[in-house]
């Protein structure tokens, strides 16, 4: 049993309200995900500019001087802001191939959490509310986001272990649900290039959405393949740098319930995650139809 909560924002307006209205949603979500929750947040991109956000059990000592090696390393101009347990570079979008390998060297022990021109994600284990708090997500702006509060049912409470997944540029996933045959798509991904950091399905579930993409399938068209090929039963949330899209499986088990007014789009796995957005009296309330892919884009 997990907590999804997304925010897609139509108004401009809204946008510096966006991490806000996330946080309030992800707390609400706590009694469905209390030992750790995470949250990917999309804005504030810079053209010819990436971002690579990082986590680290020990900041103190990998970011630490960070700035000056990478940018003595990659011979490239490099930005650094740390966030806790987390960090974000800015660096040349040219240049992210080459800071990836350089972290691998300098920083052995980093996690890399995304990749991509807008998206920054940061997670760890906690209550929704610490976790929220301790990375000043309600401060936080952008254009949309997707926030996950984490039961651990079948692996251990890490923060590697939790929600959001990233396996793409710009792309992340959340899921409440479990993969029966996820083990068998694993290998198979793997044999086709891509790698794991986690034994956690839904990493496999946002891999496999990836080799789609990189396949040439639109998101949506991704998201109707995956009702062939992934057994078991699930509620997926998957962002881009565009927007975001939901599905259920064809049996649709999972609870979710989404809202539409003129301002955003809303998605929470409980209808009192959305109680406290703006104009939710007045707004268009269903739930998502089982095999059924819904998404919004920029």
């Amino acid at each position: 049993m997990c907590g999804i909560v997304g925010l897609f924002l139509k108004d401009p307006k809204l946008e510096p309200k966006l991490g806000e209205m996330l946080a309030d949603m992800l707390v609400t979500m706590t009694d469905r995900g209390p030992d750790s929750a995470g949250i990917a947040i999309y804005g504030g991109g810079t053209e010819g500019r990436a971002k690579v956000t990082i986590q680290s059990a020990d900041p103190d000592k990998d970011f630490s001087g960070l700035q000056d090696d990478l940018s003595a390393a990659t011979g490239q101009p490099v930005t650094v802001e740390v966030k806790s347990t987390h960090a974000v570079i800015g660096v040349a979008s040219a240049a992210v191939p080459a800071l990836r390998a350089t972290l691998g060297t300098l920083r052995p022990d980093v996690k890399v959490m995304s990749v991509g021109d807008t998206i920054e994600i940061f997670k760890e284990v906690g209550l929704p509310k610490d976790v929220a708090t301790r990375f000043g997500v309600a401060k936080m702006q952008g254009t949309h986001g997707i926030g996950h509060t984490r039961m651990a049912t079948e692996s251990a409470v890490t923060t590697m272990g939790a929600h959001p997944f990233s396996t793409g540029s710009d792309q992340c996933l959340v899921h409440n649900g479990s993969l029966s045959n996820h083990n068998g798509l694993r290998r198979e991904l793997i044999r086709k290039g891509k790698s794991f950091e986690t034994q956690n399905d839904t990493e496999v579930a946002a891999a496999y959405v990836s080799q789609k993409l990189d396949e040439g399938q639109s998101l949506g068209k991704a998201l109707e393949s995956g009702l062939d090929d992934l057994d078991g039963f699930y509620t997926f949330v998957v962002g881009t740098k565009n927007g975001f899209g939901v599905v259920r499986d064809p049996i649709a088990c999972k609870p979710a319930v989404m809202a539409e007014t003129d301002e955003y789009v809303a998605f929470g796995s409980e209808y009192r995650a959305l109680v406290n957005l703006p104009g939710i009296e007045t707004a268009r309330v269903w739930e998502p139809e089982p095999a059924t892919v819904y998404f919004w884009e920029r």
